[in-house]
């Protein structure tokens, strides 16, 4: 099943989607100085964000004017790449996060880095415990032999409106954050 979904999703665009940010957070955390660590932190970040808030408020939109067949013909293209992008993205931002924490000094009982994590644990739970999952579920139907384009359409709309979510909670931690630095 995985060799499907990464040849759904286009193999170097899945070697690109998932070596370049874990490689460049390997670098940063390991070799590279304070500020490179802070730039894939909020590169990667503003991408994981960036991404949410045009499926939620962009393309959740415009899909739900969209017949249930239309929709789960752009989710049986989007998914594949999603599922390999976001969850990468997600955790390079959060590593990121967590060192650039611990090497700054701060203090994990500090109100504004509790905060912080607080955001943070909510994100994972959308995340890992209703997105990824979806996205397993639609690629249990797109490889199905009897796809059920209802179910998929529901499921893809349904993640792109966690995905407007996910994005409303990355503008707040970005605000947390801003908040914690300056």
């Amino acid at each position: 099943m995985i060799s499907r979904i990464i040849q759904l999703a286009n193999p170097v665009f899945v070697i690109l989607a998932v070596f370049v940010p874990i490689g460049a957070l390997v670098y940063a955390a390991n070799l590279g100085p304070l500020v490179s660590l802070n730039y894939v932190h909020i590169l990667i970040g503003g991408l994981w964000t960036g991404i949410d808030l045009f499926m939620g408020f962009v393309l959740g939109p415009v899909m739900g004017g969209l017949e249930p067949r239309e929709k789960a013909a752009v989710f049986k293209r989007l998914i594949p790449r999603m599922t390999f992008l976001m969850p990468v993205l997600a955790g390079v931002t959060t590593t990121a996060g967590f060192i650039l924490t611990s090497r700054l000094g701060y203090s994990l009982t500090s109100p504004k880095i509790l905060a912080a994590i607080t955001i943070t644990a909510i994100l994972t739970i959308q995340g890992f415990g209703f997105l990824l999952p979806n996205e397993i579920r639609i690629f249990r139907q797109i490889l199905s032999e009897k796809p059920d384009i209802d179910k998929i359409a529901r499921l893809g709309m349904l993640n792109a409106k966690l995905g407007g979510a996910q994005g409303i909670f990355q503008l707040a931690i970005i605000f947390v954050m801003a908040a914690i630095r300056f």
